[in-house]
């Protein structure tokens, strides 16, 4: 199981660029990938992204850093060198996707394939799955939403939410800034809490796992 997440210059797939890739392989732990590119200079480049990870427009477009295609072929690379390639993470069928875009555009959609695939679970059905084994229904927003985004699945899993929250652009919440590996690490704490009982990575020991979440 591998443990995904990515920083972008924003939210939409199809015209922002990925300039930070994470992840951490679960039967190893200590086998962990971590790299940052730049954004190619056509890229659409948000406010809210740059607040959420204390960027600049220039840090993203650094000459200096690796191409988003060479990121990506290392990650792939890094990828075949663990033994279960299914993904897990937070709305991670979001950053597979972002992930397959630039490799179709830079031509080395046989590289994804062949590395990486599709096939991943999702950190927010997971939770959803255990609270309403726990509590009878799913956690809702008054609209009806789901209730479980990283903030509500680090919650049920008793784990404080440190990270900086920006909402419609403006940041809501301060806090560290958001970093794919950290990303990684919380969500596979909360994967371990959820699916196990059990605590994962040593930084999280302090906090209790919910009576509710042990086996």
């Amino acid at each position: 199981m591998i443990v995904l997440d990515i920083e972008s210059s924003g939210i939409d797939t199809g015209k922002c660029g990925i300039w930070q890739i994470g992840s951490i392989d679960l039967e190893n732990p200590k086998n962990y990938f971590l790299e940052e590119g730049r954004v190619d200079y056509d890229d659409k480049i948000m406010e809210g992204a740059l607040r959420i990870t204390g960027k600049t427009k220039e840090d993203l477009l650094d000459k200096n850093k690796q191409s988003q295609k060479e990121l990506i072929l290392k990650w792939l690379k890094w990828v075949r060198s663990c033994e279960e390639k299914l993904f897990v993470g937070q709305n991670v069928g979001w950053d597979l996707n972002f992930i397959q875009n630039r490799c179709m555009r830079y031509d080395i959609m046989d590289e994804f394939r062949k590395s990486a695939g599709q096939r991943g679970m999702d950190l927010q059905t997971i939770a959803q799955t255990r609270y309403k084994e726990i509590h009878g229904k799913y956690l809702l927003k008054e609209d009806g939403h789901s209730d479980m985004n990283l903030k509500g699945v680090l919650n049920f899993c008793g784990i404080p939410d440190q990270r900086k929250q920006v909402d419609d652009g403006n940041v809501s919440k301060e806090g560290t800034p958001h970093n794919a590996l950290e990303d990684c690490k919380l969500e596979g704490e909360c994967y371990s809490r959820l699916e196990y009982g059990k605590n994962l990575f040593p930084e999280y020991s302090k906090y209790k796992i919910p009576e509710v979440l042990k086996k």
